[in-house]
């Protein structure tokens, strides 16, 4: 397929809610993001042109903030306030060009190997594809009755009907035979999630040994913890926000610095392992996936950026962050809650809530690390992301259990 320029359009400015405006901006781009590596591993070039189309709704967005904060600026002290909304505004459009590099590879038929594609479904959070068996339990039902999120830790983020597409679904959306999902989430609930869309036990896929390099194995794994890392630094950096945490907001530009070093010795294996390769051609692609977690990175440190340098936040700045569809949540853990002593990989809280745990402060020192062993103790501070379904739930478990006697 040759890959299409837009044009960019006109636009005819229209007063709106700069809250709002920040809110679909925060969604979109992460949306982008999640059809993006979505569109790559299932080489899907439906999906790759969805992405392109919401770049232009990104540049339309983009256009009516920095209007909106212009018109909004009457004294010094406004254009202070603003300069962080626009500061978080342009971060999300970087964050949305990411997605859209990631989108070109399928566009413009650049191979990526099947080694990485598998790798990525592994990662962390995981992208998955599925179509609506019209046996399965789904048909019928909205998501607000199956909350995928809290049963199989798994989050949809947009669904193909016939030829249209329905993104960030409501609770209210009804699922049909034959609509394809896009889903996100922890690795354990897939099979689960695929069982139950499609009536057929979950197979993973298996990836030929092509006898690569060690050094292309290696730039595969880093691939894999870049795209780790790049989501947990946006993840942090609206954390940073909505706490105006400059501890966090360090830990942002920490992450950043990272991925820098991490792109620089991808690239040095790529190089390494083109001279030993029949096809290197190949290899442009994961340049590519680098280049584009170190992106996200930095638009992250430029998300935190107001934190860290002590710009006066403008109140829709966290607002927006609460209420965008995937929220960021605060909550201690309480001296009776249920699950002190337990480790998180015993809570599974990724499959049981659809919460993804970003950090944990215990005794005014941060935990950014987090992995199953860890385990919770009284007086945590949990800094999470998730769904408001997934958030009462966590509540429920980090709170006194209540007695109905």
């Amino acid at each position: 397929m040759v890959y299409q320029v837009m044009t960019k359009k006109r636009y005819k400015y229209v007063p709106k809610n700069l809250k709002e405006l920040l809110v679909e901006m925060k969604d979109t781009s992460e949306l982008m993001i999640d059809l993006a590596y979505s569109a790559m591993i299932y080489d899907d070039e439906d999906i790759a042109e969805e992405v392109m189309h919401l770049e232009e709704k990104m540049d339309m967005l983009d256009y009516h903030v920095k209007m909106g904060a212009m018109l909004s600026t009457r004294r010094i002290e406004d254009g202070e306030q603003l300069l962080g909304v626009l500061e978080v505004a342009a971060a999300s459009e970087y964050i949305a060009n990411a997605a859209m590099e990631i989108s070109k590879c399928v566009l413009m038929d650049i191979s990526i190997p099947d080694r990485l594609k598998v790798a990525l479904r592994n990662a962390d959070e995981t992208i998955v594809k599925v179509r609506v068996n019209e046996e399965s339990e789904m048909v019928g039902q909205t998501l607000g009755d199956l909350e995928l999120d809290i049963e199989a830790g798994m989050w949809i983020i947009a669904i193909r009907r016939n030829a249209d597409w329905i993104y960030a679904p409501t609770k209210e959306t009804r699922l049909r035979q034959g609509d394809v999902l896009i889903a996100r989430g922890h690795d354990e609930g897939v099979p689960l999630f695929f069982e139950k869309a499609t009536n057929k036990i979950y197979t993973p896929r298996k990836v030929i040994d092509c006898n690569e390099t060690a050094g292309f194995e290696q730039a595969i794994e880093i691939i894999v913890e870049m795209k780790n890392m790049c989501e947990l630094s946006v993840g942090l950096a609206y954390s940073a926000l909505l706490l105006n945490n400059k501890d966090i907001a360090q830990e942002v530009q920490s992450i950043e610095q990272t991925l820098d070093e991490m792109k620089y010795e991808v690239q040095e294996l790529v190089l390494e392992a083109a001279c030993s390769m029949e096809s290197p051609s190949e290899l442009k692609g994961v340049l590519i996936l680098a280049s584009a977690s170190e992106k996200i990175s930095n638009a992250a440190s430029d998300i935190a950026d107001p934190v860290f340098r002590e710009i006066g936040l403008h109140p829709i700045i966290a607002m927006a962050v609460r209420e965008s569809d995937e929220i960021i949540i605060k909550i201690e853990v309480a001296s009776c809650s249920p699950i002190l002593g337990k480790s998180l990989k015993e809570l599974r809280l990724e499959t049981e809530t659809g919460i993804h745990i970003l950090a944990v402060k215990r005794d005014n020192r941060w935990i950014y690390s987090v992995s199953g062993r860890i385990t919770i103790h009284e007086n945590d501070i949990l800094i999470a992301r998730g769904s408001r379904v997934g958030e009462e739930a966590l509540i429920e478990m980090c709170t006194c259990p209540v007695d109905l006697k």
